[in-house]
């Protein structure tokens, strides 16, 4: 691997605040392309991008997954000024991106069993390549300038998520992606060292 690849990985970041400019049709071709070309089980691709770039849109559902979190930040005990606090910030994220990407998953062409055991394993399969096209679109992202950010919130309210995208209920919302021209420049957040997460030839336990 040259240092110059290397270096893309390390200094791409999640990047949560964007400027008020438009991303060009071409661009986000390009980023939804390198998705479609990550690898996947089967060569199943079950992923289904949803492309959100209209306002109204947009806030109807940083709205409602918003009320969505609220209540289980209720259940949590989280006081309710604390609750209306990040609310208001979450919607504003989710508003005043110029792009948002709603990541799903389609179990279409993935194989099917009789016995539950290898459904699951099926379903995690599907799962790990969609995590695969959602990281070719945050690199790719990186490679034309932009910022974007990954966030799992669509798995704790996929009904909502459904509801207000007229999703069908055989496909699952598993990812938000916002996709910008980044307004900051995030620190690089910590990595931990090789020596604490590669196992050479078996698990060894470290203290």
């Amino acid at each position: 691997m040259s240092l110059n690849f290397l270096n893309v990985f390390r200094s791409r970041r999640s990047v949560k605040e964007y400027l008020p400019k438009k991303v060009s049709n071409q661009v986000l071709s390009r980023i939804l392309e390198a998705a479609k070309w990550a690898p996947s089980a089967h060569n199943a691709q079950p992923w289904r991008f949803i492309v959100i770039q209209d306002s109204a849109t947009k806030q109807k559902l940083a709205k409602a997954m918003a009320g969505s979190w609220g209540k289980d930040m209720s259940k949590n005990g989280v006081p309710k000024e604390q609750r209306k606090s990040l609310i208001k910030a979450s919607v504003e994220r989710f508003e005043n991106a110029p792009i948002i990407i709603i990541v799903c998953l389609t179990m279409e062409g993935m194989d099917e069993y009789p016995d539950e055991q290898r459904k699951k394993v099926e379903y995690f399969m599907a799962v790990q390549s969609v995590a695969a096209a959602i990281e070719n679109m945050l690199l790719a992202a990186y490679g034309e300038g932009l910022g974007s950010c990954w966030f799992c919130a669509p798995l704790f309210c996929q009904d909502v998520v459904r509801k207000v995208l007229e999703i069908p209920q055989n496909v699952d919302p598993q990812a938000l992606i916002t996709l910008g021209y980044p307004a900051d420049e995030p620190n690089p957040p910590p990595r931990k060292a090789l020596e604490e997460i590669v196992h050479q030839d078996r698990w060894r336990y470290t203290t």
